[in-house]
């Protein structure tokens, strides 16, 4: 089914692509899902609806996703602490680098940032080596 996971990548980019343009364009923000979400951690203020919409929908899209009765084709073998920790070092690293992979990589690229093109090969070779080194160096599955 090679046609079909070429549709669903290619709806599913238009999607994104779609909704950071939205975003941008009605009020001016950057579709970055860190900096959204760590906005939700100050005080209420007039920013936050637009906010707690954005994440509500992210959740509720996966939700809608699984009582479809669409596959999730998502197989975690972690457990609980391990996603916990690795929670905290992607929020660290959203913050030590300025953004996250959703910021940087659908939003800046698109806006040809130097900065975020930068960043998101960074994020990009750290990920493969960090793979590389568990799967092949320390026999993780």
């Amino acid at each position: 089914m090679p046609e079909l996971t070429l549709i669903s990548a290619c709806l599913g980019g238009a999607l994104i692509g779609g909704a950071s343009a939205l975003l941008l364009y009605s009020h001016r923000r950057v579709a970055g899902i860190s900096g959204i979400a760590a906005g939700l951690l100050t005080r209420w203020s007039q920013e936050s609806g637009w906010r707690l919409a954005f994440i509500l929908g992210l959740v509720a899209s996966g939700l809608l996703y699984q009582a479809l009765g669409l596959p999730l084709p998502i197989n975690i073998d972690a457990s609980p602490g391990q996603l916990a920790a690795a929670g905290l070092l992607v929020g660290f690293g959203s913050r030590l680098g300025g953004g996250c992979t959703s910021g940087h990589g659908v939003c800046g690229i698109a806006r040809l940032s130097p900065r975020s093109i930068v960043a998101t090969l960074t994020f990009m070779l750290t990920a493969g080596v960090v793979v590389y080194l568990t799967r092949h160096v320390m026999g993780a599955a």
